[in-house]
């Protein structure tokens, strides 16, 4: 009788381990994937870091900065929206000092050289009637690239020259194909008051402020492919003139033809553009 309660208590227990280990493998599972979870992206830390390459993107008004001697784990590229920027100063200049951004805290300032030049994408959008839920859609038919300098030319020793060396946010003036443009579209102490100054100007809000509202509810692409086109004006250069400009088209179809694109954005080329606020210089 003994004998028989021992071999119950024994088959009993290996039922309750098995029971607990079966349980506890959704955990050990769980752990797994919360550890292949990307991290968050790491902050840069205080300081100078020369910008290579600029982009701005009216689709939702993010700048990408392509950054020198950042530190081990940040990544090269800041992707962000809150950026400031301002003139480099004569000091700075004579000091040999290029274009960089200085970080602060949560402030980020690009310091520009007056000839640098930021690639502006141009979102192209029209409105389009879903045929599947019968909705009006706003979607990106094209993009097109061209060149910004916000503060090219004469623009630095006019009366307000002495506010371009104090970080503001800046808007860039009405998009123009062909042409660099140059000055901007609305500046101010906050992102607010720029776009506030351009819809003041233009009586419509800049593109990047209706292109996040209509995009966003609309879902931006859909079911799109890509022809880009390259338009090269200067053969065999290292740096871009910003004489030309590129495009790409995206559409509905499921065929596509590519053709080669070597992005030049951002370069420090000098520049004889006439400045302006808000303006744009076509080449003949």
């Amino acid at each position: 009788m003994l004998r028989k309660l021992i071999a119950l208590f024994i088959s009993l227990s290996l039922c309750l381990t098995t029971v607990a280990c079966g349980s506890s493998t959704p955990n050990t599972s769980q752990t797994n994937v919360d550890n292949n979870t990307p991290p968050p992206s790491i902050n840069l830390s205080e300081g100078k870091y020369p910008v290579q390459q600029a982009t701005y993107d009216d689709g939702n008004g993010e700048y990408s900065l392509m950054l020198l001697n950042t530190p081990p784990g940040s990544p090269p590229v800041l992707r962000t929206t809150d950026l400031q920027m301002a003139r480099i100063t004569d000091e700075e200049i004579n000091d040999g000092e290029k274009t960089y951004l200085e970080v602060t805290g949560s402030q980020k300032v690009m310091h520009l050289t007056e000839d640098f030049k930021i690639e502006y994408v141009h979102n192209v959008t029209e409105t389009q009637t879903n045929p599947q839920t019968g909705q009006q859609e706003t979607i990106v038919v094209r993009r097109e690239s061209n060149f910004w300098t916000p503060f090219a030319g004469a623009l630095a020793g006019q009366a307000l020259g002495s506010l371009l060396f104090r970080p503001q946010y800046y808007v860039p003036p009405v998009y123009q194909p062909g042409g660099v443009l140059t000055g901007y579209g609305g500046s101010g102490s906050s992102y607010n008051g720029a776009v506030e100054q351009y819809q003041s100007r233009y009586n419509s809000p800049p593109p990047a402020i209706t292109n996040r509202q209509t995009l966003r509810t609309t879902g931006s692409l859909r079911n799109t492919t890509t022809t880009t086109t390259t338009r090269q004006t200067t053969p065999n250069t290292s740096k871009s003139t910003g004489s030309g400009y590129g495009s790409s088209n995206l559409r509905q179809s499921g065929n596509s033809s590519s053709g080669s694109r070597q992005p030049s954005f951002g370069s420090s080329s000098p520049s004889r553009a006439k400045s302006g606020f808000g303006s744009s210089r076509r080449r003949r």
